[in-house]
């Protein structure tokens, strides 16, 4: 989630929030027409570069070359425009999905629109028309430090809109596959783009790939929050546990917003009538009775990188930049804002998938569950009931605990003498999404622990719901059997249940 962002003297912004931004990027959306102010921003922005190549001043780019071979001059901006994309297209790896494609693509054209690129507003909506099109470059995702923006990923979107490299297609079922981006672009009735070097500059020196990346993982990690609260609410409900824990009293002594606000999201799974099972503690373990805390902590760290990612997405992020009638180069395409928000986002994720992994710990543990069974089988002995569960859950916090290792404490100086601090910012945010990946795991193991304890204390679900759903899922362990596909079933039904409350609220 997001608050209302604020500019630097305190007053607020009318940017739209980033379930706006993922939306306005979604399959389905289009891009509107340029309007009056936008043109007439983009068109002074290229009167300045031109004033300054009338009068012999140098520009980067433009009348000088790229890095460190800034020293040296040139002199054809087409020329320069394909060197530009063409040197920088060796990122590898495993492609980004299209929804992250898609989120890239728009995150470029929403900077160049502003005015401050020096790009040509018909360059701008040919670009726009294969974006509405449907065209998605596929994007490897890794190969880029992040430092003069997201080259290398950025200069694959630039070379598949010029026919180079691969883009998704997708079939009459809704499949994508990865297909010659020339195919592509002939099926759509679409020659290659040629690139001039203002506009191959202003589309590849910027933070769109990590900063795309980073803003899904964000919306993840909040609904990853939600579907773990819904959880520690199911387990207090079956276990008859003390729901003072989550008393809207507690969170107004403390005065932290996200505390607040988990705990009315556990309160909201409550029944009005609930009460503490006396066999239970007055004080639940920490996992339980701390979840607000924890849980809270985590979304207010959420919340504030989704406010450095949101202001990321509606700023301009490339190099030069006009101003005022001056060319400036400057570093506004170093991603550092985007790599300590994916930083940040990581840390605070693997805090809600450890909360999950320990509320797994408690009720398959005689000692915390009200004496039922050691991992809930019904055949102990006989049977393991959730043993292996547990045992991949604890592997999956040991895994993201690697994979959300800070990415700046990895960087490294590259390119000459040039790129000597940078940021690392997509290597961070890929691995924030895959520690997501496995924190879902995490919730979906978790999931499996309510649905037998369920089971165990005879609590039958309404018959409609998410909780007839995972008892479908994860019906009674009558003998043990293969859990993993239980485990990414009820992974993707939280996932989606956390995804349509936070849609109720807005």
């Amino acid at each position: 989630m997001t608050r209302t962002p604020t500019t630097a003297d305190g007053g607020t912004t009318d940017m739209p929030s980033l379930d706006a931004i993922v939306e306005a990027a979604s399959r389905t959306a289009k891009l509107g027409p340029l309007a009056d102010a936008d043109v007439a921003r983009m068109r002074e922005s290229g009167v300045t570069v031109d004033t300054y190549l009338a009068e012999g001043k140098p520009v980067y780019g433009l009348t000088q070359g790229f890095g460190p071979l800034v020293t040296y001059s040139s002199t054809s901006e087409m020329e320069q425009g394909s060197s530009l994309i063409s040197h920088l297209g060796t990122a590898q790896g495993r492609p980004l999905g299209p929804e992250a494609s898609r989120l890239v693509f728009w995150l470029r054209l929403n900077s160049m629109r502003k005015g401050f690129s020096a790009v040509s507003p018909s360059f701008w909506q040919r670009l726009a028309d294969l974006w509405n099109a449907g065209f998605t470059p596929v994007i490897p995702r890794d190969g880029t430090v992040s430092a003069s923006g997201d080259l290398q990923p950025l200069a694959h979107v630039a070379l598949a809109c010029a026919g180079y490299g691969e883009a998704w297609v997708r079939d009459a079922q809704g499949e994508w596959s990865p297909r010659p981006a020339s195919q592509a672009l002939a099926e759509l009735g679409t020659e290659p783009l040629e690139w001039p070097v203002r506009e191959a500059l202003a589309f590849v020196n910027g933070t769109g790939v990590s900063l795309a990346v980073a803003i899904l993982n964000q919306r993840s990690a909040v609904r990853l929050v939600r579907a773990v609260a819904t959880l520690t609410a199911r387990l207090t409900v079956l276990l008859g546990g003390n729901a003072e824990h989550y008393d809207e009293g507690v969170g107004q002594a403390r005065n932290q917003p996200g505390q607040l606000r988990v705990a009315r999201w556990i309160r909201q799974g409550l029944p009005e009538d609930h009460r503490r099972d006396e066999r239970r503690p007055l004080q639940e373990p920490y996992s339980l009775r701390c979840a607000p805390q924890v849980l809270g902590a985590v979304l207010d760290q959420l919340t504030f990188a989704g406010e450095v990612l949101l202001r990321e997405a509606n700023g301009v992020t490339d190099n030069p930049l006009t101003h005022e009638g001056r060319v400036l180069h400057a570093g506004n395409f170093h991603a550092m804002p985007v790599g300590f928000a994916s930083e940040q986002t990581g840390l605070a994720l693997h805090m809600a998938a450890y909360l999950a992994e320990r509320q797994l710990g408690l009720v398959v543990n005689p000692t915390t569950n009200g004496d039922l069974p050691i991992m809930l089988t019904p055949r102990a002995g006989r049977g393991c009931g959730l043993a292996g569960v547990q045992i991949s859950a604890t592997s999956f916090i040991s895994r993201i605990r690697q994979l959300v290792t800070p990415a700046s404490l990895t960087t490294l100086p590259t390119n000459g003498w040039n790129q000597d601090h940078v940021p690392m910012a997509l290597n961070g945010a890929n691995g924030v999404g895959e520690a997501l990946d496995l924190g879902w795991l995490a919730v979906g193991s978790l999931a499996l622990g309510a649905a037998q304890l369920a089971v165990m204390t005879e609590d039958a679900p309404e018959p409609a719901g998410v909780w007839a759903q995972l008892a479908g899922i994860s019906p009674a362990l009558e003998a043990d059997r293969p859990m993993a596909a239980e485990v990414r079933a009820a992974a993707e039904l939280f996932r989606s249940h956390a995804h349509a409350l936070q849609a109720d609220v807005g």
